[in-house]
């Protein structure tokens, strides 16, 4: 079999480093987040995030799956809180699945890696609708956080966007 001819060709790789490049604070309060891709279109979004000690996040219903890398620190489901995730753990996260995130007070926050696959649909401690965190939003909330704090919205990968016809 010969090679194949390259559909993408790249002059130069698409990459982002979370080490020198800023995040965001407080898009959510309590997270600091680089963003790495999202991709509207498609509801799949890739992110590093930093937690704060004592941050639970809403409780929450995935319409895709979740595939988290903890890089450092500690946390927990509030309804798994014997499973405890630390550096080095990976965590698969069916569709499907509802749970709360929650980084213990005095555990010094938490940093992981995550990819993401459709929306979290958020709900209050009473099981009622608060929004829907997607890709799309994750990207609006970022461009607003930056613009009030008078920032530059960090740099991340966007596939291209806007469907149309193959001969436009």
């Amino acid at each position: 079999m010969s090679l194949p001819t390259s559909v993408n060709h790249q002059d130069t790789l698409l990459t982002i480093d979370t080490n020198t490049q800023p995040p965001v604070s407080d898009a959510i309060p309590g997270l600091t987040i680089n963003p790495l891709f999202l991709d509207t279109e498609n509801g799949l979004w890739v992110l590093r995030v930093k937690f704060a000690p004592g941050v639970t996040l809403p409780m929450h219903f995935h319409t895709g799956t979740v595939h988290f890398y903890t890089l450092a620190g500690c946390w927990h489901y509030v309804e798994y809180p014997d499973q405890k995730q630390t550096a080095g753990s990976y965590l698969y996260e069916p569709g499907g699945s509802i749970h709360t995130f929650h980084c213990p007070e005095d555990g010094g926050g938490a940093d992981g890696f995550m990819v993401v696959s459709g929306a979290n649909i958020n709900f209050d401690g009473e099981g009622n609708f608060l929004n829907i965190m997607d890709a799309g939003w994750i990207e609006q909330t970022l461009h607003e956080t930056c613009a009030a704090q008078g920032v530059q919205t960090p740099r991340y990968i966007k596939p291209k966007q806007s469907a149309g016809y193959s001969d436009e």
